[in-house]
C-alpha cells in the first residue's frame, strides 16, 4: 500500500528559463535579488525583480511567494534557504522539500526545481543533487491510500525535474545517491503510518520479504516456533498477551566479506503498554512504535539500489504488546536469549525486551558493530524534545561517526552517558536486572539494560521517541511519520563504504 510509489526525480541539463514545466521551484538565499536568475526574471516579464524591489520577499529561511508572471510560465514558486553557508545542506534540503509540498498541494503533475547558484554557500554540484532528490521526496510524501477516492479525479504529482544547466553529470552522481535514500525514505514512511491493523508482526516480515525479494537480500523470517526454538524468552513475553504471533526477522546484504554493520529495529506494531496500559489520549499514535523496523527496512532498500561495497544485517523483533489474560504481567521473571533473567517491573518498558534479544543474536554474526534504533522512551521527548534524538553506548568513535552522520542527513543526535552510576538504577531483588529504572534519567536506564545485553561488540543506541513521527503539520511535511533513521544510516553506511 505505497502513497507515491510513481513519484520521482531526474536531473535535467536545462535552465530555468527555458525549461517548459507548469510549476517551477527556485531556491533563493537570503539576500538582494541573485543576478543569475536575470535571464529566469526576463523571461517572466520582471516578475521576480517585482517582487524583490516592492520588499515582499527576502528569500529568509522557510519563506516563499508564489508568482503568476506575464508569459507562458504559468507559476513561479520562489523559496528562502536563509544564509548561504549557515547550515547549507540542511537549508537546501529543507527548502526543496517545502517546494515539492506546495507542488503537490497545487495538484500539478510535475514541477522543476532550480537552486540559485547563490544559495549554495560551499555545496558542491554532488551534494546539490544529492540533497535535492531528498528534500523533494521528503515534500512530496503524502499518504491517502486508505481514503475514499475523490469524485473528480486530480492527477498524480509524479515527478521533480532537477535543473542543471552546468556541472550536470556531477549533479547525477549526487542525485543517484540521493534518490536511492529518498526510496528508502519514502518506505519507511510509508511502513511508519499503517494503522496497527493494516501492520501486524506479520506484515511488517511481509513487506520486508518483499523488499528483500526486489533487491535480492537475504532475508530470514522466524515465527512462533522459531522464536521459541531461539529461547527468545524476553520477545516471547511481550508477544504473549496478543493474538498476533511475534516475528523475528533477519535481513542481510552482503556486498563485502567483511564483518557485518548490524541495523536492529525496534518492530512494536501497536503498543498498549500492555497490563501497564497508556494513557488513552494519544494511544492511537502507538502505531508508530515500529518506527526503527521501518528506518531498518528503509535503509535496506537504499541498499539495494546503490550496492555499496558493505556487509550489512537488520534485525527486527516484531510483536504487538497488548493486555489480556494471558498477558505478562508486573512482577513477572523472564528468561532472555542471553541467558540472563529479567525482572518485569512495567510492562509499558516492552522495546527493550525485544531489543535485549536481539543484541543477543547478533553475537552469531560477529559484528564490526551493532546500532539499535528505537522509539524507546518517552522521557527522551522532555529531555530533547522533537529536535534530537538521543545516542549512547559502548564506542567513542561509533558515536563520534553517527552523530557525524546525523549531522549530514539533519537527523541530529545527541550523546547522553553511561556512566556506571547509573546502572544501579536496574537492580533487581530476584533476577539479573529488572526492566525499567523508574522515572529518574529513564533514558539512560533504558540504555544502561541494552548495554547488559551488548556483549562482544561495538554498540550504539538511539532513542528516536521523540523525533520519528510529528504530531503537527510541517511547511516541508504533512503531519506523521517522517522516516527518522534511514538518512542518518544511509550516511553512516556510506561514509563506511
Amino acid at each position: 500500500m505505497r502513497s507515491v510509489m510513481t513519484f520521482d526525480t531526474q536531473v535535467v541539463p536545462a535552465a530555468a528559463d527555458a525549461h517548459p514545466t507548469p510549476f517551477l521551484i527556485v531556491v533563493v538565499p537570503e539576500g538582494p535579488f541573485p543576478p543569475s536568475l536575470s535571464a529566469l526574471d526576463a523571461a517572466s516579464g520582471g516578475a521576480l525583480a517585482r517582487c524583490y524591489s516592492a520588499g515582499d520577499f527576502r528569500g529568509k529561511k522557510d519563506e516563499t511567494v508564489l508568482l503568476y508572471p506575464e508569459g507562458p510560465r504559468p507559476r513561479i514558486l520562489l523559496v528562502g534557504a536563509g544564509v548561504p553557508g549557515e547550515g547549507s545542506r540542511t537549508a537546501v534540503r529543507r527548502a526543496a522539500a517545502i517546494g515539492a509540498k506546495r507542488a503537490r498541494i497545487t495538484e500539478v503533475p510535475t514541477a522543476a526545481l532550480f537552486v540559485a547558484p547563490e544559495a549554495r554557500g560551499p555545496l558542491s554540484p554532488t551534494d546539490v543533487g544529492q540533497i535535492l532528490a531528498e528534500g523533494a521526496g521528503q515534500g512530496a510524501w503524502y499518504f491517502a491510500a486508505m481514503k475514499r477516492p475523490p469524485e473528480e479525479k486530480k492527477p498524480a504529482f509524479e515527478r521533480i525535474d532537477i535543473l542543471a544547466p552546468a556541472d550536470a553529470e556531477a549533479m547525477r552522481e549526487g542525485h543517484r545517491r540521493g534518490a536511492a535514500v529518498s526510496a528508502g525514505h519514502l518506505l519507511a514512511r510509508d511502513l511508519q503510518v499503517l494503522p496497527g491493523n493494516h501492520c501486524p508482526p506479520r506484515k511488517i516480515a511481509k513487506m520486508a520479504e518483499e523488499m528483500a525479494k526486489r533487491h535480492g537480500h537475504s532475508v530470514t523470517v522466524l515465527d512462533q516456533a522459531g522464536i521459541e526454538k531461539e529461547k527468545m524468552g524476553a520477545l516471547l513475553a511481550i508477544a504473549q498477551g496478543s493474538v498476533e504471533e511475534p516475528r523475528f526477522i533477519a535481513l542481510e546484504y552482503k556486498g563485502s566479506d567483511a564483518p557485518p554493520i548490524v541495523l536492529i529495529g525496534k518492530g512494536v506494531s501497536f503498543d498498549t503498554g500492555g497490563i501497564s496500559i497508556k494513557p488513552a489520549q494519544g494511544m492511537e499514535d502507538m502505531k508508530y512504535d515500529m518506527s526503527g523496523a521501518a528506518a531498518v527496512i528503509g535503509t535496506f532498500e537504499m541498499l539495494g539500489r546503490l550496492r555499496p561495497a558493505l556487509h550489512v544485517v537488520g534485525l527486527i523483533p516484531s510483536a504487538e504488546n497488548m493486555p489480556s489474560g494471558s498477558a505478562i504481567k508486573p512482577g513477572d521473571v523472564v528468561t532472555s536469549h542471553l541467558g540472563k533473567t529479567i525482572e518485569i517491573v512495567n510492562t509499558d518498558a516492552e522495546g527493550r525486551l525485544l531489543i535485549a534479544d536481539a543484541l543477543s543474536y547478533a553475537r552469531r554474526y560477529q559484528p564490526a558493530c551493532v546500532v539499535d534504533i528505537a522509539t524507546l522512551t518517552g522521557a527522551i521527548t522532555i529531555a530533547l524534545g522533537h529536535t534530537a534524538a538521543g545516542v549512547m553506548g559502548t564506542d567513542a568513535a561509533l558515536l563520534r561517526d553517527l552523530q557525524s552522520a546525523g549531522q549530514r542527513a539533519n537527523e541530529r543526535c545527541w550523546e547522553l552517558p553511561l556512566w556506571d552510576d547509573y546502572r544501579d538504577l536496574n537492580k533487581s531483588d530476584i533476577a539479573d536486572v529488572k526492566n525499567s529504572g523508574g522515572r529518574p534519567a529513564g533514558s539512560i536506564s533504558a540504555g544502561w539494560f541494552l548495554r547488559e545485553f551488548a556483549e562482544g561488540f561495538p554498540w550504539a543506541h538511539l532513542d528516536v521517541a521523540g523525533t520519528a513521527y510529528t504530531e503537527r503539520e510541517d511547511a516541508a511535511s504533512p503531519k506523521g511519520p517522517n522516516g527518522m533513521g534511514v538518512r542518518l544510516f544511509s550516511e553512516f553506511l556510506l561514509a563506511r563504504a
